[in-house]
């Protein structure tokens, strides 16, 4: 049964809605584009002209988004930039020219969404993913960046052509929906490319099955080393070189060598499209001293040193690590949906920390504390203790960490989120 949004309150604030979209298809996930394509040919949208960035991988999405919109709003374009997961408010995902929508946009959007999807059912992503379209059509703007939610081939965005497609790493994650190895999870991923369209990948080396995608439509799919290149100078430092243009002096961004990676792909996705787009960088070499997004290896100082990561996979795990140098956390505050890969995380994560504080997640895919503490517990030493909320894991990591002591809090934008709003950060 398609449930009809006349159960909607008479006032549908934005919280109604999500609600609602929430109960509206019986699967959370439901990799498929028939129903949503349906739904987006009756809306009659229109992407603008040759400027729709796709940007799918496994991690780096959000941060390689980011960078691809500060260029182009820097060359005048208006952007619209579409992301998830949000974490405080829904409005994070749906931003034009740097702000993010209003709630009666979104609700205008999502009214828009509804009427024209009639008896067809749409999950809570693909309900969000066409009103963020819609709300891009109607405020006419000159690109869209788009960030792909899981996978590619049949995720809700790809059912706008990309003209510039972006693949930022390939790990291990979502396999009950992508697959169990990197070759199957590139292929998924391999699905955003399009004939006769600039595909960029941004890690070595390229799987072979997303290498053999990119050649069976034609394509000569840039990489590190092919198509483009980069080079740290020093701690301050780092150059690029494009297929067209060589830039030099750039200012190492916040994040280290992970952000690095992330912006030199958006560099040469920019490129791809239109290499004078380059040319405000020549005058203006800080503007990509772009400082890392919310909730990425965040440093905070108050009476303890806070470090924040919505890190939630081994690659993910892996790069944390790297990025704590030579910190040591004496308490982690930890959360993860139960579908993720507990173990390999910690272990890649690779911390020794007095105290594990863990914190339940929500929605259907998510874990209770307790139940992760026990899988955690054989991993930590035994140092797991189960915490109602976010909130009474926080209080208890300030109350029993030493003053001056290192705070992790990673795990899930769930964790993440709710920390920045708890520590005043948002």
């Amino acid at each position: 049964m398609v449930l009809s949004s006349s159960s909607l309150s008479p006032t549908r604030s934005l919280s109604d809605w999500l609600e609602w979209q929430g109960s509206l298809h019986p699967a959370e996930i439901d990799l498929s584009l028939e129903r949503v394509q349906t739904v987006y040919d009756r809306l009659q949208l229109k992407p603008p002209r040759d400027n729709v960035f796709t940007v799918a991988g496994t991690n780096g999405k959000g941060s390689t988004v980011a960078v691809i919109d500060t260029l182009l709003r820097a060359n005048g374009l208006r952007t619209g930039v579409y992301t998830s997961p949000h974490l405080v408010r829904y409005n994070e995902r749906i931003v034009v020219d740097g702000e993010a929508a209003s709630d009666a946009a979104i609700v205008e959007a999502f009214e828009q969404v509804d009427a024209a999807r009639e008896n067809i059912s749409l999950t809570y992503f693909e309900f969000g993913t066409l009103a963020a379209l819609r709300y891009f059509s109607t405020a006419v703007c000159d690109a869209w960046v788009l960030e792909v939610g899981l996978g590619g081939r049949l995720d809700a965005v790809n059912i706008v052509d990309p003209d510039i497609a972006v693949i930022t790493t390939v790990d291990l994650d979502h396999q009950a929906w992508l697959g169990d190895s990197i070759e199957q999870i590139a292929a998924e991923k391999a699905g955003i490319l399009r004939a006769g369209r600039p595909g960029l990948f941004g890690d070595a080396p390229v799987p072979g099955s997303l290498r053999n995608h990119a050649r069976a439509l034609g394509l000569d799919l840039s990489s590190p080393g092919n198509g483009y290149s980069y080079q740290r100078k020093g701690d301050n430092e780092w150059d690029w070189h494009g297929a067209e243009r060589k830039l030099q002096g750039l200012i190492v961004p916040v994040g280290g060598d992970v952000q690095l990676a992330n912006q030199a792909l958006a560099l040469a996705a920019v490129e791809a499209r239109d290499a004078c787009w380059l040319e405000v960088l020549t005058a203006n070499p800080a503007l990509l001293a772009t400082q890392a997004l919310p909730g990425r290896a965040q440093h905070y100082m108050d009476d303890h040193h806070w470090v924040l990561d919505v890190a939630h996979n081994p690659q993910a795990a892996r790069a944390l690590r790297i990025a704590l140098a030579e910190w040591q956390p004496a308490t982690v505050v930890f959360g993860m949906l139960a579908d993720k890969a507990v173990d390999e995380f910690v272990s890649a994560l690779g911390v020794t920390a007095a105290r594990w504080l863990i914190c339940p997640t929500e929605g259907s895919r998510g874990a209770g504390s307790s139940e992760l503490a026990r899988q955690l517990a054989p991993l930590t030493g035994g140092n797991c203790i189960a915490c109602e909320s976010v909130e009474l894991a926080l209080e208890q990591a300030r109350r029993d960490t030493p003053p001056g002591e290192l705070i992790l809090v990673c795990g899930s934008f769930g964790v993440v989120g709710p920390a920045l709003r708890w520590l005043g950060l948002y």
